[in-house]
């Protein structure tokens, strides 16, 4: 048996995804076959395998039901302790059992490699990673800069390039308002897309409040961005263009290359929030020309409360920290590095790049599965976004002559959303759609369907059969759609008020 120290094994890596993950075949206790007597670290590495799988085992026999997406990552088909028939109530919903999981944009389950990858360093090498001076520190450094050379490999950088941050969030308010801050003095102007992530957007109002300038690009119809406009957007004070890579509400892929292009052109720094992109679509940020990149972990099946920021080396980016403390990270963002986290999101790249190939396929075969089936049996669906340009796993629909509120109460089996979890809590239809053009009816009535690795065949065929099934009990009381089937122009009727 292969013992390390240090992250991560390529054992735990290479476990098929079927499997719990991590553990070899033998009894947890077969190294006393071999050696009289284990070494510290055979002890550590029992220990992390035993507790491993006690974790997993409590929490997905707890949690897990028969539909629930990525219980076929950890469990045989054959466990199904969950009773369907027993009612879970919470916030006044009620539902025979938890629903199946489509929501992958909002977050990922970890996956167990990532899981076994981690547990160590809760467990035994807890050492602070900033601690110089004993042998804990040591190695929690060492499975930082290890998880730092995974992340970067991912997206063709160097580790040198990579700073750990809490999230893509994060990332993003140091990109905007950190650059801004840094070159105030000679630049004052932001260019930016109607269409970007909310925290990208509101530390653009923060730079307006102070006094910079910004300019929110329109975009085309199938949600991308005018190359013309962008390139007479930008001004000699332009001190960044923002704009995200993968759309986190309708999934469209900007043309990346070419908006580097431009902002090489006009020597102006390019930063994108490719959080919905990393380990979704390939990533080259010297062919992208990107000075600075946002990414996250749990959107791409590592831990929540991670995320790291590239910022480019040659030619240099700088930017002006938005915490002060311990001056980690090269100073630009201080506070002790969550060891376990960096690992987890370290090992989850690492499993993307050696997995992309294939769960794009898997997923784009999955997308077609839900999409036909729902077209297959309902007329006046739309699909929000380009249809050539877009990630297979965001499929964003809208469904003419339903009110949206109604159909997302009556999905209540299946865990989809309306737009993104950041601003889920406001009524008013989807920011990015009405950016599209789509008309407030059409954009109230949308639905996205998140699909990923643990995605099954049985979760999309239950899930068309639900959407299907809701939207039709829907438009049985519309009386616009009885409208539409007698052939009457909605459009063209004079409504009158009283």
């Amino acid at each position: 048996m292969k013992v390390s120290l240090f992250p991560i094994e390529e054992t735990a890596l290479n476990t098929p995804r079927a499997t719990s993950g991590g553990g070899d075949s033998h009894h947890p206790h077969s190294l006393y076959h071999n050696r009289t007597k284990p070494t510290t670290r055979q002890q550590t590495k029992m220990s992390s395998k035993i507790l491993s799988a006690a974790i997993r085992r409590h929490s997905l026999l707890s949690h897990t039901r028969r539909l629930s997406t990525a219980a076929a990552a950890a469990i045989s088909p054959t466990e199904h302790p969950y009773d369907e028939t027993t009612p879970i109530s919470m916030k006044g919903v009620k539902i025979s059992g938890r629903p199946l999981y489509l929501d992958m944009q909002a977050t990922s389950p970890v996956d167990p490699r990532v899981l076994d990858a981690m547990l160590p360093y809760f467990t035994s090498q807890y050492g602070n990673p900033h601690s110089r001076t004993h042998l804990y520190g040591w190695e929690s450094d060492h499975a930082v800069e290890h998880a730092r050379a995974q992340v970067a490999s991912l997206i063709h950088a160097s580790p040198k390039e990579v700073v750990f941050t809490s999230g893509a969030t994060e990332c993003n308010n140091i990109s905007v308002k950190g650059v801004m801050h840094f070159y105030k003095e000679k630049k004052k102007h932001v260019v930016t897309t109607q269409t970007e992530h909310k925290c990208v957007l509101d530390s653009c109002r923060y730079l307006q409040q102070h006094g910079f300038d910004v300019t929110y690009l329109r975009v085309k119809p199938d949600g991308l961005v005018d190359l013309d406009e962008l390139r007479n957007a930008i001004r000699t004070d332009t001190g960044l263009v923002s704009v995200m890579a993968v759309n986190n509400e309708i999934g469209v892929i900007q043309p990346m290359e070419e908006i580097g292009e431009i902002c090489r052109e006009f020597n102006v720094p390019f930063h994108t929030d490719a959080a919905q992109a990393l380990g979704k679509i390939p990533i080259d940020v010297n062919k992208w020309n990107v000075s600075l990149m946002s990414l996250s972990g749990h959107k791409v099946y590592g831990p929540k409360g991670v995320g790291a920021l590239y910022m480019r080396r040659r030619p240099r980016i700088r930017v002006e920290p938005q915490m002060n403390g311990g001056g980690q990270e090269r100073g630009i963002r201080s506070g002790t590095v969550p060891t376990p986290l960096v690992v987890g999101m370290g090992a989850a790249c690492e499993i993307a790049m050696k997995e992309m190939v294939y769960d794009e396929n898997r997923i784009m075969g999955l997308k077609d599965r839900l999409l036909n089936g729902i077209r297959e049996r309902l007329d006046g669906v739309v699909v929000n976004g380009s249809v050539e340009r877009r990630y297979a796993g965001n499929l964003n629909l809208s469904f003419a002559y339903v009110e949206g509120e109604s159909l997302l109460m009556g999905l209540k089996e299946v865990a989809v959303s309306s737009g993104s979890a950041c601003t889920s809590a406001s009524l008013e239809p989807s920011y990015v759609l009405r950016a599209l053009g789509v008309d407030e009816d059409m954009a109230h009535t949308s639905i996205r369907f998140g699909i990923g690795r643990f995605t099954t065949e049985e979760e999309i065929d239950k899930a068309v059969e639900l959407t299907v099934n809701q939207v039709e009990k829907l438009r049985e009381m519309s009386p616009l759609y009885e409208m539409v089937k007698e052939g009457i122009d909605i459009k063209s009727i004079q409504w009158s008020q009283h």
